[in-house]
């Protein structure tokens, strides 16, 4: 007779990890991306004021999640929690729609371009901006499995856009009136909206953004999922031979 399995047995030392080597290499570029855009800003900027940015922010936040992923993927382990590769995916298409959709838009009233971006700073501004959400997206939609996303996570999420808005307002107000981007966004900027203005524009982006935030949570439940070829050999799950 077989022994039975001990309670303690790890369940790892039953079922063996399944790697994910494609996955893992390509979450590692995208963690590379986003890294290479931040240090190139942190080069030819002000380091001390680019990480004030939400694009820095966001960008390193996912860098950490999408190199922490790779490891894992790559070594079997446990996939992350979908509240925070969740919200980290949340966060970067916020930068990337903000950007393209108002930002670098000049009918949007909130137009920070002065020309096209050049040299070094294009190379940046397109990792940070198009490289890194696009692929975030991509490798949710076809890398990550569905159903994971709950709808309680909407409103956690919007949390840190809060937190980043109040920090925004307080270092402004902190700052003498002349001071180099004073307020990082126009949208935010206290000295030509009023307080009230900004509160105006933070209403609405908020909204936007649970929405985006919903729909993520609504998209994961009917997405399909594209799982990796399992071993027809040596199959994870008990039975014969597939």
């Amino acid at each position: 007779m077989t022994a039975p399995i001990s309670a303690g047995v790890p369940a790892s030392a039953v079922v063996p990890p399944r790697r994910r080597p494609y996955a893992a290499v390509y979450r590692a570029l995208l963690c590379a991306a986003a890294v290479a855009g931040i240090v190139i800003d942190l080069s030819v900027g002000d380091p001390l004021l680019v990480p004030v940015y939400f694009t820095i922010q966001s960008n390193a936040l996912l860098a950490l999640v999408l190199g922490w992923s790779a490891v894992r993927a790559w070594t079997g382990g446990p996939p992350l929690s979908p509240r925070l590769t969740g919200g980290a995916l949340l966060f970067i298409l916020i930068t990337g729609l903000v950007y393209h959709l108002v930002l670098a838009n000049e009918s949007s009233g909130f137009s920070m371009t002065g020309g096209p971006p050049s040299g070094w700073h294009a190379l940046s501004n397109q990792l940070l901006h198009t490289v890194t959400p696009v692929g975030a997206a991509l490798d949710w939609l076809l890398l990550t499995a569905p159903g994971g996303l709950l709808l309680r996570y909407a409103a956690q999420w919007l949390l840190y856009p809060a937190a980043y808005f109040a920090f925004a307002l307080i270092r402004g107000a902190a700052l003498a009136p002349d001071a180099t981007a004073r307020y990082p966004y126009p949208f935010l900027d206290a000295a030509d909206h009023g307080y009230a203005g900004v509160a105006t524009n933070a209403l609405v982006l908020g909204l936007i953004f649970y929405a985006l935030a919903l729909a993520l949570v609504a998209l994961d439940r009917v997405r399909p999922y594209l799982p990796a070829r399992e071993n027809r050999i040596s199959p994870t799950s008990a039975g014969g031979l597939k």
